[in-house]
């Protein structure tokens, strides 16, 4: 079989069309946020987003698939963010500090976390049930564990990973300050002493 070789001006061509489909990924997620700030995430569909960014609604679900995955590319920015703190930053949330103290700055930074991002990833959440688990979530708990065995937890630091990642889970967090008034710092505290029992228990 003979390849047909492409004509002088094919690259450019294909450079111009990635630069295109850049350009329409990032007005297509500018406009999402602000629809998200006039409305909450609830309030974002694929019918408003195509109408708020003046394209067709298939040029949205061809970008992003699925609501879903509309609200994980939303998430995927701050989520890097994070992760990178906590993997290479500085301490105590990223290495180079005591596993007690990196437990204590990583509960700290999730709640703010939270605190910012939280509607957005309940609605991801929502969205993507029946989906495969989420790998930041994975990680999150996988970190939890590393850190649990540096400081010689046992016997199964990984179920007790789970217990500990579960009182981050979003719905949970934002319920209590949402519902039952409850404040940052107290949620802090809350986390500092449940890790440090954890921990000086072991």
């Amino acid at each position: 079989m003979s390849l047909i070789p492409p004509g002088p001006g094919s690259a450019q061509r294909l450079g111009a069309e990635r630069r295109d489909a850049l350009r329409n990924r990032e007005r297509l997620l500018s406009a999402a946020r602000e629809l998200i700030s006039e409305c909450g995430a609830e309030g974002l569909t694929m019918d408003r987003l195509a109408e708020q960014a003046g394209v067709g609604k298939g040029t949205v679900f061809r970008r992003f698939g699925s609501r879903a995955g509309l609200m994980q590319t939303l998430l995927s920015e701050s989520e890097a963010e994070f992760q990178a703190r906590f993997m290479f930053g500085p301490p105590p949330l990223g290495p180079g500090a005591p596993g007690l103290e990196r437990l204590i700055a990583f509960g700290a930074g999730r709640i703010g976390y939270v605190m910012e991002y939280g509607d957005l990833a309940l609605a991801a959440d929502s969205a993507s049930r029946g989906l495969a688990e989420v790998p930041a979530a994975a990680l999150w708990q996988r970190h939890i564990e590393v850190l649990l065995r540096e400081e010689g937890f046992e016997p199964e630091p990984w179920l007790m990973a789970g217990s500990l990642a579960s009182t981050l889970d979003p719905a949970r967090l934002l319920r209590l300050v949402r519902v039952y008034g409850v404040t940052v710092d107290r949620l802090v505290a809350s986390w500092t002493d449940l890790v440090t029992r954890v921990v000086r228990g072991a």
